[in-house]
């Protein structure tokens, strides 16, 4: 078994054909599954247990058997690489994770150390020419990025690094805290850069970390996607696409047609952004717009899903060498706005009252557009912008997003919905579940959003002190703080992520049929981690696989936990090697 350690008791050989209800004997069948009813093609796993030892809390564990097109394989969680892991001659250039500055040189602390970051977020798979490699994002400040070259066994489809190195990002400022990342029809890896420093305070409060990029640090630099392009000889070309529109990039998401984006936008009072690029397959320039959500239904909501009809308010067009222009002449706020005061919750004449988040802070302005500023205010203050011509700016915890080509849906985890978007007021009015909710977005023949609709939500609970569970706030048997999401396309399985810090102590990796509303656990990891970069590879030189990194492990809970310090190393991996999926 391709496993990275022993996992609970019931989580193995016994429960290869313990699917759920219907899907049972399509899973066992010896036969190609010609007489088995349609929803059997959709994809199964075995589930695995919940952690309840405190051995089992200390693991990374996945599904042992998974069946794709009704082929089962045996599976597991295969680890590729460790953040500090080297691979390559050079400890300052080809270990995983090592922070560096705009001069490839190991960012020293005051006491001389260097930092190995365990934060490794989205990790990419890409085929190209005769070759895979993979492009890793690190979240921190500054952030770092990797290029891994991967060898895979032909026999067994097993992938492991053999040379790791790290891009250099000085053409682009550094990067800012990249988040989770998507693959794009044309190949590149496209990242981001999440909770986009306060420009309002100017280059002040933690932008000061990107210092090693540059002496004189200018916030307006940080808060959009990066993309990578990777040539066959190894050569990884980062780009930061300014016109895409500056907010706290969770997720960017390129549609089939090459040329409509969408973009989740994470934090507290936060928007919902779609981006239609110019020319197709080129992310270079292109028209930007927010989101606006039209509750349907009663208001407040009674049912903890909601739904809604989605319209779009237009901010603006441009090319990302005149939004950087913008940004290298040293454009500020103020040049942007006029700011007035709010007076017993109100405005002056002329002035909008507008609340949403600024990154660092969640800082409720009145604002008045000045002259001629309409291109600097939607680029660069694109969230505040949004809010100030009419788009809903309520949502919160936007995170991972994906598409059904099928069903025409695209999916959107929420990990959180209370705030602006349960207080009875404003444009949306849901429930509020800390545990966090998936919604479901209709598009149109243009890929087009159109509608949403709830489809799955978390149940906050408290168990007793006796229970084994007890500390999880989250039902363990549902999903928790949902992050990142991928879909199986043809196989009507939506995969879900947790970042459920405490409410669930050890979070997982889910599946889920769509169709029959089914859900599987098929991972867990350790105390304190956070399951990032979920994302579905139906067919890479005849194997599919389901990458899933983990991230800091005891970062977010149970420090005290923590016996040896490598245990914190970050995880890149994947379940797998699945049968492939055409």
């Amino acid at each position: 078994m391709q496993n990275l350690s022993p996992r609970p008791l019931g989580a193995g050989l016994l429960t290869a054909c313990a699917f759920v209800g219907a899907f049972a004997l399509a899973a066992c069948s010896d036969d190609d599954n010609n007489d088995t009813p349609d929803n059997a093609k959709a994809t199964l796993f075995a589930p695995v247990d919940v952690a309840t030892t405190d051995a089992a809390k200390r693991q990374v564990y996945g599904t042992d058997f998974a069946t794709v097109d009704g082929e089962t394989r045996e599976t597991g969680y295969v680890t590729i690489l460790r953040s500090g892991e080297q691979r390559g001659s050079s400890a300052d250039l080809n270990t995983f994770g090592l922070q560096l500055d705009k001069h490839m040189q190991p960012i020293l602390a005051d006491d001389g150390s260097s930092a190995i970051l365990d934060s490794n977020d989205f990790s990419s798979i890409l085929k190209v020419g005769r070759k895979l490699f993979a492009v890793s994002q690190f979240e921190s400040q500054p952030g770092a990025m990797y290029l891994t070259e991967l060898a895979q066994d032909k026999a067994t489809g097993k992938l492991s690094a053999t040379k790791t190195t790290a891009i250099d990002l000085s053409s682009i400022h550094g990067i800012w805290n990249p988040c989770a990342g998507s693959v794009t029809p044309w190949n590149t890896h496209l990242g981001s850069e999440e909770y986009e420093p306060d420009a309002i305070n100017g280059a002040t409060g933690r932008v000061k970390t990107m210092v090693p990029y540059g002496d004189t640090v200018n916030p307006y630099y940080y808060g959009f996607p990066v993309e990578v392009a990777v040539k066959e000889d190894g050569t990884a070309t980062p780009t930061k696409h300014y016109s895409m529109g500056r907010f706290a990039h969770e997720l960017s998401y390129v549609m089939p047609d090459q040329k409509t984006v969408y973009e989740t936008d994470d934090g507290s009072n936060v928007g919902f952004f779609r981006y239609v690029a110019t020319t197709a397959g080129q992310l270079t320039g292109g028209t930007l717009y927010a989101a606006k959500w039209t509750q349907t239904g009663t208001k407040p909501a009674t049912s903890p899903l909601a739904a809604a009809d989605i319209s779009w308010v237009e901010l603006g067009t441009a090319t990302d060498a005149e939004v950087e222009t913008l940004i290298d002449a040293g454009t500020k706020f103020t040049d942007i706005f006029e700011v007035g005061t709010v007076t017993a919750g109100a405005c002056a004449a002329g002035f909008t009252y507008v609340d949403a988040s600024d990154g660092d802070a969640v800082v409720p302005k009145c604002l008045k557009l000045k002259t001629g500023m309409e291109k600097a205010a939607a680029f660069l203050e694109t969230r505040t912008y949004a809010a100030l011509k009419g788009a809903t700016t309520e949502f919160k915890k936007e995170e991972g997003i994906t598409f059904d080509p099928d069903g025409k849906k695209v999916y959107v985890a929420y990990s959180d919905t209370s705030g602006q978007m349960s207080d009875a007021k404003g444009d949306i009015q849901v429930a509020k579940e800390s545990c966090g909710t998936v919604y479901a977005y209709d598009v149109d023949a243009n890929y087009m959003i159109t509608k949403a609709s709830g489809v799955l939500r978390g149940t906050s609970t408290t168990y007793p002190a006796e229970s084994v569970f007890a500390g999880n706030t989250c039902d363990v048997n549902g999903i928790g703080n949902p992050d990142n999401i991928s879909f199986m396309p043809g196989q009507k399985t939506l995969l879900i992520g947790e970042d459920a810090s405490s409410a669930h102590q050890n979070d997982v990796v889910w599946a889920y049929n769509v169709e029959a509303n089914t859900l599987t656990r098929i991972a867990s990891t350790p105390y304190g981690a956070e399951t990032t970069s979920l994302y579905y590879y139906p067919d890479v030189n005849d194997f599919g696989y389901i990458v899933a990194v983990v991230q800091h492990p005891y970062g977010e809970s149970d420090q005290s936990k923590l016996e040896d310090a490598a245990d914190k190393h970050s995880y890149f991996g994947y379940i797998g090697a699945l049968a492939p999926h055409q």
